[in-house]
């Protein structure tokens, strides 16, 4: 084989080792068990992925400017809690709120993206405004949102009771599919999950703030010299994580019918994990939508298609470390290589 077939094999395979990885994951689980490859098991799988798709893209925003954000998960917890106590049952014995009429369904979910959205734009100006470090700044804003997300989940009537008793219409949305019942339905989930990821695919690769993110996690001295005003770029960056934190919280109540103060724990592992083993590099400036997507699938098919087979979860913990760990030292190798 010429150098030049080599060079060109290794390229592809360097270009597209995330899809190379889930593909042989799919196969070899396919061989130990031939009824994994099933229409039932993609949607399963997709399923239970949507949520974290959506969170993990979130991440993905900050991960690009070169930061990082500890907050996610509890910013998911928070959501959820928010968007279920706000849309219970009137019939439901232990009410969050007692005397709370029905509200229209968009304002809950609304009002708990917003919140969602204000978190991750405190966590925008305190990097960008008083130059705190991405991991210390969010690690900050972590504890100080569990901490008010238990206080709230601590109220009177409810006292850190899981909230349940959840609207039908509410329910619904995370439950709910499109088609007749069965392994050919589309949940609802699935479909807001693509449209979030076409929205952000835009984002990153179609307007101003995209190259601005881009040039900011690429260099963040250079961007500062062509004009950018990163500390504006950053606090929106931040403040739509946060959004998509947000709803994530909100979808994840819907689909489970429930939620706790505890909902969303490690959840930005999870999201920071995919987005690196989906080609989104530590170093900034590096990441596609599709690669996180790719990275999240990874995931969802280990823990689903391990699970399938039986295999330990303990193992299934192993084999997602040596995954993340073998990921990052692939992004260093090429940072590296650059230099």
């Amino acid at each position: 084989m010429s150098s030049t077939a080599q060079k060109q094999i290794q390229g592809f395979v360097t270009q597209n080792a995330i899809y190379i990885v889930l593909v042989v994951l799919i196969v070899g689980i396919a061989i130990y068990e031939p009824h994994f490859l099933s229409i039932t098991t993609l949607r399963d799988i997709l399923l239970q992925s949507s949520t974290r798709a959506i969170i993990a893209l979130g991440a993905a925003f900050v991960l690009i400017t070169g930061g990082t954000d500890l907050s996610a998960g509890r910013v998911v917890g928070l959501t959820a809690v928010i968007s279920a106590s706000l849309l219970q049952d009137q019939d439901y014995p232990r009410r969050f709120f007692p005397d709370l009429p029905d509200l229209p369904l968009l304002v809950p979910i609304l009002i708990a993206i917003a919140a969602g959205l204000v978190v991750g734009l405190i966590n925008g100006i305190i990097v960008s405004r008083f130059s705190v470090p991405p991991f210390i700044a969010t690690l900050g804003t972590m504890v100080i949102v569990y901490g008010v997300n238990s206080i709230y989940f601590d109220m009177e009537p409810n006292q850190s009771q899981p909230i349940g008793g959840l609207r039908k219409d509410f329910s619904h949305l995370g439950t709910g599919f499109i088609g007749p019942s069965g392994p050919y339905s589309v949940p609802y989930i699935v479909i807001i999950a693509i449209v979030v990821a076409l929205l952000v695919w835009v984002i990153f690769n179609k307007t101003r703030l995209g190259k601005n993110m881009y040039a900011i996690g690429g260099n963040i001295q250079a961007a500062t010299v062509s004009g950018i005003n990163v500390a504006w770029n950053l606090m929106i960056i931040y403040a739509i994580a946060g959004a998509l934190y947000g709803l994530g919280g909100v979808l994840e109540s819907a689909r489970t019918g429930g939620a706790t103060n505890n909902y969303g724990n490690m959840y930005e592992l999870d999201a920071i994990a995919a987005c690196v083993v989906g080609g989104v590099s530590t170093s900034g400036g590096i990441g596609t939508v599709p690669g996180v997507l790719a990275g999240v699938l990874i995931f969802g098919v280990i823990n689903y298609g391990l699970t399938f087979i039986g295999v330990n979860p303990y193992w299934q913990l192993i084999i997602k470390g040596l995954i993340i760990v073998a990921a990052v030292a692939f992004d260093i190798r090429k940072y590296l290589a650059k230099k």
